[in-house]
């Protein structure tokens, strides 16, 4: 009798365990992309009974606070954390996230070399890229044609000027030229820091000495305020990538220098008025090619501290795997899929024929390294932002001067001056230099 007793417990705690669910806590961003992660994550859980996901989904600013904080204190709040490309090498370097291993059938030299670099340190991978962009030019075919002139495949800030002065008609509601002003280190910052770099500029030199007061940072930020004070739409000091988008795809912007990830949607004839006139080029340069173009992804990582790590890690490559990818075009066709990380997806017909953006994109990812971004030797890995902790109050800071300058508000070289004062007094703080 007894022996049967324990028997039957022993059978119970075994199916017991066989049941016992791990709960994923998956901290992520509130866009389109990921929204559509959560809807085809039923798939992952029946495929994984025994993992159960739970989503906490937040604005940009708010997940990046809230995650920060986490990892910071070893909360443990989160399984799963979406972090970009600015976070990923600082707390990999500081040994607060979990390298990433992964195996054959996931095929990790499959991700873009670009993406890849920027989401590890010294060759081991910290997050995986759940989509990736650069910036490149978005321009208005049809004007341009009218106005008799050919877009390069790589133009020149000078060739951008120019056209911008043929199609700008604000009588008829078209402006020449829509460029970020609104002030943050991932707003105007992102857009100014490629002006900057393809200038000859940099954010720091190897003494980490801040040089906003340089002549490249004088020649692009005069040249800047210039071009959208004669070319660009009212009000350019508050205009982000949303504003912009809003804009173009009512027809009101004749060319754009923004994330690739806009393609998509100007194309798109559900959402863009002008979504049959639009052509594409890589993002200008000046006197260098070198940081002439962004590099960003929003990744998929797992804090160092968690103990669901197996769990977490199968989520993460489910989630950035071939097979995701093809389970967005199946579901809404493959205009719709996550980009700008692996090279199969761009080798996909399919996908090349429903993005007539792809070629653009890949190659203006293909051409920006994180890890030689500036013409002059720089300390820092990041093409539109500097790796380091003290960079997301630098670029703040900077950022509500340049919007200034933009708005008319100060002079150009007041405000670099009053940004190169703050920089170096958070970098001495810091304890960089005395």
């Amino acid at each position: 009798m007894k022996l049967k007793a324990s028997l039957a417990l022993a059978f119970g705690l075994v199916a017991s365990a066989a049941f016992a669910q791990t709960e994923l806590v998956v901290a992520t961003v509130n866009n389109g992309h990921m929204i559509e992660m959560q809807k085809l994550s039923k798939n992952f859980e029946t495929a994984n009974p025994d993992i159960k996901l739970k989503w906490v989904t937040l604005e940009e600013g708010v997940l990046r606070q809230r995650v920060t904080t986490d990892i910071a204190t070893k909360g443990g709040q989160f399984d799963v954390m979406t972090i970009g490309m600015y976070e990923t090498p600082i707390w990999g370097k500081k040994g607060w996230l979990q390298e990433l291993k992964t195996d054959a059938k996931y095929d990790a030299d499959d991700i873009l070399p670009a993406m890849r670099n920027g989401l590890s340190v010294d060759g081991k991978m910290f997050a995986v890229p759940f989509y990736g962009e650069s910036s490149m030019l978005m321009y208005r075919k049809d004007l341009a044609d009218k106005a008799g002139i050919k877009v390069a495949d790589k133009p020149t800030w000078t060739d951008i000027k120019a056209l911008a002065a043929k199609i700008h008609d604000p009588k008829n509601g078209v402006y020449g030229i829509c460029l970020r002003g609104k002030p943050g280190w991932g707003d105007n910052m992102a857009f100014l820091s490629t002006l900057v770099n393809t200038n000859g500029g940099q954010w720091f030199d190897m003494n980490w000495k801040p040089q906003l007061e340089s002549q490249p940072w004088k020649d692009s930020i005069n040249f800047y305020v210039d071009l959208l004070k004669n070319y660009g739409p009212p009000g350019s000091s508050a205009n982000s990538f949303n504003e912009i988008l809003a804009l173009y795809n009512e027809g009101k912007c004749g060319m754009w220098i923004d994330a690739t990830i806009a393609a998509s949607f100007i194309t798109d004839p559900k959402q863009s008025k002008v979504a049959d006139k639009v052509a594409f080029a890589q993002a200008p340069t000046a006197v260098t090619p070198k940081g002439a173009n962004w590099l960003w992804a929003w990744a998929l990582a797992i804090p160092s501290g968690s103990k669901k790590v197996d769990a977490a890690t199968k989520f993460v490559t489910w989630a950035t795997s071939k097979e995701y990818i093809e389970l967005v075009a199946k579901t809404n066709g493959w205009a719709h899929v996550p980009t700008g990380t692996r090279k199969s997806t761009y080798a996909n017909p399919e996908f090349t024929k429903a993005a007539k953006f792809a070629a653009a994109e890949k190659a203006a990812i293909d051409s920006a390294n994180p890890n030689d971004s500036t013409l002059p030797k720089s300390p820092y890995v990041g093409v539109q932002f500097a790796a380091i902790p003290e960079f997301q109050a630098i670029g703040a800071t900077v950022g509500q001067q340049m919007s200034a300058a933009l708005a008319g508000k100060t002079s150009v070289d007041a405000a670099l001056k009053a940004s190169q004062v703050a920089a170096d007094r958070e970098m001495k703080k810091a304890g960089y230099y005395k």
